[in-house]
């Protein structure tokens, strides 16, 4: 079982990862501001819940798996609110078509 566990939180701590790595390379490569925000959040988003999943085995109690999902659940709620309030300005900044 601790083969199991081991093997299961390295592939989600690995996918996290990937998905990160994702998601800079689309903030470098989009072309427009607000495409760029969007793969950024999602992958973010993803890529931080699957490294919380892969180190959830390894909490050591309910209290530290706990920590772990609300922090995930507190980035989830910071990004959202932050990429509203900069996708607002951007669009507000541009000229009408």
């Amino acid at each position: 079982m601790n083969l199991f566990l081991t093997l299961f939180s390295g592939a989600a701590i690995t996918a996290g990862v990937a998905f990160f790595i994702a998601g800079t390379v689309a903030l470098l490569r989009f072309p427009d501001p607000l495409s760029r925000l969007h793969a950024l959040t999602k992958a973010d988003s993803l890529g931080l819940g699957l490294i919380v999943l892969g180190l959830l085995p390894w909490a050591g109690g309910w209290l530290a798996a706990l920590k772990l999902i609300l922090v995930w659940l507190l980035v989830l709620l910071a990004g959202a609110t932050a990429t509203q309030m900069i996708a607002e300005h951007i669009r507000r900044s541009e000229p009408p078509p």
